[in-house]
């Protein structure tokens, strides 16, 4: 059984970035499970209620927690869209460690033009934008706009009782 970590957040906010060096860092026997890569990618779905990319993350986050040590799940997963199936999921791993990225629209602007890469703009991410989205688990941190990506990544391996080194 399975340690979930739960990396959530608007657009922009650094998610992606601290889940794939989270995911290295663990090493073998861990899943990356990244919301745009399920739905974009994989299935080519609007992220709207009760879309496909909704039911294939339940299934590959429940393959994870039952065959993993580690599972990291990054993405917006928008309490109004994933909140119920994310909160029942979760009731099957052994631990959870949740995180929501909880900034300004303008802190996550900033660090969206920041990407050397970008495939949309403010206006889109505007129409995106929903502030203090979470989805009410118990042991759910809220992170501010002053903690760096180091520094969340030494956070959540201390909350996991590891450290870099292991």
């Amino acid at each position: 059984m399975a340690v979930v970590i739960l990396i959530r957040g608007n657009s922009g906010s650094g998610k992606s970035v601290v889940a794939r060096e989270l995911h290295s860092i663990l090493g073998q026997g861990n899943l990356l499970i990244s919301q745009d890569n399920v739905r974009r990618e994989m299935l080519n779905v609007r992220d709207k209620p009760n879309n496909l990319a909704i039911a294939l993350i339940e299934n590959i986050l429940s393959y994870g927690i039952s065959n993993c040590d580690y599972v990291i799940l990054e993405g917006i997963l928008a309490e109004n869209k994933y909140g119920i199936m994310l909160r029942n999921s979760l009731k099957q791993a052994d631990k959870v460690l949740a995180y929501y990225y909880d900034l300004s629209f303008e802190e996550t602007l900033k660090r969206h033009e920041s990407k050397e890469f970008t495939d949309f703009g403010e206006m889109e991410m505007r129409s995106w934008f929903t502030p203090k989205d979470f989805i009410g688990l118990e042991n759910e941190k809220a992170i501010k706009e002053d903690v760096t990506k180091d520094e969340m990544i030494k956070n959540i391996l201390e909350d996991l009782g590891l450290n870099e080194t292991s």
